[in-house]
């Protein structure tokens, strides 16, 4: 009731934020007239608004994936509830059910996870207003709220990808490093052969650099492509599960084991430039 009395605020929702394992998915408790009147309002699909404790939205996702529909029971948070009402997805939950409802089986009464609060149009200062009369909370927009979710802005995460990132770089180095040594002893006629034919130490090294580069190339290819099908079948299997793969990633991730494959291609290459073409020829 503070906030709403801002002069900057024109809607606030209180919302109780849960996660339903069985589901797996996100559970909103909300005031249904303070959040629908939060931006366009919920579109709906099928049914009506929840007008008892005990009914429940579900967003047109959820619906599908597990085949609800209007007059359906669902047990959510060990508690049924009744599907009242199909909404079209975009809210930020799957699952949508009284504020009031959901603080009673939880034990959080009169207790929320967050306020969303739609501001007359000026969004930084009715901001800085909430954080004068909040201070020990955490004011963020929309769009800051967004950007928080990518993982690089977890600081939790960072150890974890960091070390991840390094183990990847180690063993893309170390598999180069010992399949090219394998490969250049295989082909040490060959390449006393190249050498005898007048191919200089700088053109076996090229060339068994761009074979390592190339081999290195077709392997991120198919990576990519094997992560994107993994994505469309979990999406089919799990719809509410979000996974963002970023441009930055994938460029990232190429260029790393690109460089861990010249790495590793390096010693085994220049190693197979110095070989005398007598004894190269004369290995079996």
């Amino acid at each position: 009731q503070d906030i709403a009395r801002l002069p900057g605020v024109d809607e606030v929702a209180p919302t109780l934020i849960l996660m339903e394992q069985r589901q797996f998915s996100l559970v909103y408790g909300i005031d249904y007239r303070q959040f629908n009147g939060l931006s366009r309002g919920f579109l709906f699909r099928a049914g009506r608004p929840f007008e008892g404790p005990d009914e429940a939205l579900a967003d047109d996702i959820i619906a599908q994936t597990k085949h609800l529909k209007v007059g359906d029971k669902v047990a959510l948070l060990n508690h049924e509830f009744t599907i009242c009402g199909i909404v079209a997805h975009g809210k930020g939950a799957r699952l949508f059910v009284p504020l009031r409802t959901a603080q009673e089986i939880t034990g959080a009464d009169k207790r929320v996870s967050m306020f969303y609060v739609r501001s007359k149009g000026d969004t930084e200062g009715t901001r800085d207003a909430i954080a004068r009369l909040r201070p020990q909370d955490q004011i963020r927009t929309t769009s800051e709220y967004v950007t928080l979710m990518n993982s690089t802005n977890l600081p939790e995460l960072q150890p974890f990808i960091r070390t991840m990132v390094g183990l990847g770089l180690v063993i893309s180095f170390l598999v180069v490093l010992l399949t090219m040594h394998t490969m250049v002893m295989e082909r040490t006629r060959e390449i006393g052969i190249l050498k005898a034919l007048g191919f200089s130490k700088a053109a076996i090294v090229r060339l068994l650099l761009s074979e390592t580069l190339l081999i290195t190339a077709a392997g991120c290819t198919l990576g990519i492509l094997t992560t994107f099908a993994t994505r469309a079948i979990l999406k089919e299997s799990l719809p509410s599960l979000l996974i963002l793969i970023s441009p930055e990633w994938i460029l990232s991730a190429v260029a790393l084991a690109l460089a861990g494959a010249a790495a590793g291609a390096i010693y085994p290459a220049v190693r197979a430039a110095r070989f005398d073409p007598v004894v190269a020829l004369a290995y079996e």
